[in-house]
């Protein structure tokens, strides 16, 4: 399946929505988390909730909907792929991996994203 891309900013949002635990998140944490102000991300949450990804009540707290929860899952995924190939396989720093898989994580296709997955398994298998 491939993903829809959406912007790096959004998809950081679905990310730490996710990270939140997907539903019952409250607008303050993702702004403490992103080290935005709360007027950014209400910007970011009413596109979110535009394009479906993100429910929110009024003056309540924010959940994924089904779509969100798959495309931040997608999102975490590349993450989790890339760092561990930096870290595990190029031997960059756990600190600078994190870093720099959060800038990669927007720019990759699902497609390299599974080839890099199936390089660490190889490389890790004949180890």
């Amino acid at each position: 399946m491939k993903t829809k891309r959406y912007s790096e900013s959004l998809e950081d949002y679905l990310e730490t929505i996710y990270m939140y635990g997907g539903k019952d998140v409250k607008s303050v944490d993702i702004a403490n988390h992103l080290n935005v102000s709360r007027a950014s991300v209400n910007n970011a949450l009413n596109s979110l909730i535009d394009k479906g990804l993100v429910t929110k009540k009024l003056y309540g707290n924010i959940a994924l909907t089904d779509t969100g929860l798959e495309v931040s899952k997608k999102i975490l995924e590349k993450h989790e792929i890339l760092k561990e190939f930096l870290i595990d396989v190029l031997r960059v720093k756990p600190k600078q991996a994190e870093t720099e898989a959060c800038g990669i994580e927007h720019v990759i296709s699902d497609y390299t994203a599974s080839q890099i997955k199936k390089l660490i398994k190889k490389i890790k298998s004949e180890n």
